[in-house]
């Protein structure tokens, strides 16, 4: 066939909206153009898709490709789509015989010898193809992350080679376990403050009727050193809200297993301006 169509996920804040990664092969002068609003991260795999195909034993369609990552309003950025475009590539040029691959989402970064590389968003992503009701099938090493989602099955791969097995039968991909990690603390605990009586107080109040709190004096009074605290006197996070939280993390790059559960605590210097605290201008993390 000369079209096809997989899906896969891109990142919206902490949300990772379904992307279909639309491939068709036809006749022409050799060409890769790449639409849907592609960022230049993404662009850039037309190289490094091309390079994969060929380390990996396959043919390179001398023909005109069209790539298109639709919606086509919704801006796409990082490497995630290469396997997906790899794939696509090679079911409509009719190098790969994958009739069951509309059960599944990818992404991943390919390397220029096959391998996959891991990706930011796992849990987002993940998050999103539990809803959808398909698997997932991402980079080992974002495979762990994914997978703590829950409710799906996650599918670890180490290269193009072994998608490409898996989706024609040949040998299947292992799904990925949960990493067994010990939960980290709470942060600084409360104990340990000497004196502050007032302080104390109004800070075990707020936390245990969940009320706002605002701490005013002179610098070194101890301000941040209580705020600090606060996360310690509070319940553990629920599912839903570690999940949530998590998701936050993971699109940034920052996501730790043992950060599962734990309340994020955040301390802005004092003279940051207000476009520092909500964010804004370029990731310089990608």
């Amino acid at each position: 066939m000369s079209l096809a169509i997989l899906r896969s996920r891109a990142l919206a804040g902490m949300h990772a909206p379904e992307v279909a990664v639309e491939v068709h092969v036809g006749n022409g002068l050799p060409a890769f153009s790449l639409v849907g609003l592609p960022d230049v991260e993404v662009r850039e795999a037309r190289d490094r898709v091309r390079a994969a195909i060929l380390s990996s034993g396959f043919d390179f369609p001398a023909r005109r490709i069209t790539v298109n990552l639709a919606p086509a309003d919704l801006p796409k950025e990082s490497g995630r789509f290469d396997l997906p475009i790899a794939l696509g590539i090679l079911i409509a040029a009719g190098a790969l015989d994958a009739p069951g691959c509309d059960g599944f989402e990818f992404a991943g970064e390919l390397s220029l010898n096959g391998a996959l590389r891991p990706v930011r968003g796992a849990l987002p992503m993940a998050l999103g193809a539990r809803a959808a009701g398909r698997a997932f099938v991402l980079p080992a090493a974002s495979a762990a992350e994914a997978v703590m989602a829950g409710g799906l099955t996650v599918l670890a791969a180490g290269s193009l080679l072994e998608v490409c097995a898996h989706l024609c039968g040949q040998s299947a991909l292992a799904p990925a376990q949960p990493e067994t990690c010990t939960p980290g603390d709470d942060g600084p605990d409360l104990a340990d403050v000497r004196g502050q009586l007032e302080a104390r107080r109004a800070l075990e109040v707020a936390a245990a009727g969940q009320h706002s709190l605002l701490l005013s004096g002179p610098p070194g009074t101890g301000k941040s050193m209580l705020a600090a605290r606060i996360a310690g006197l509070l319940p553990r996070l629920s599912e839903a809200e570690a999940l949530e939280t998590a998701a936050v993390l993971s699109g940034a790059g920052l996501f730790e297993p043992a950060q599962l559960g734990r309340r994020p605590f955040r301390a802005p210097h004092h003279s940051a301006s207000a476009a520092a605290l909500v964010g804004g201008g370029c990731n310089l993390s990608k």
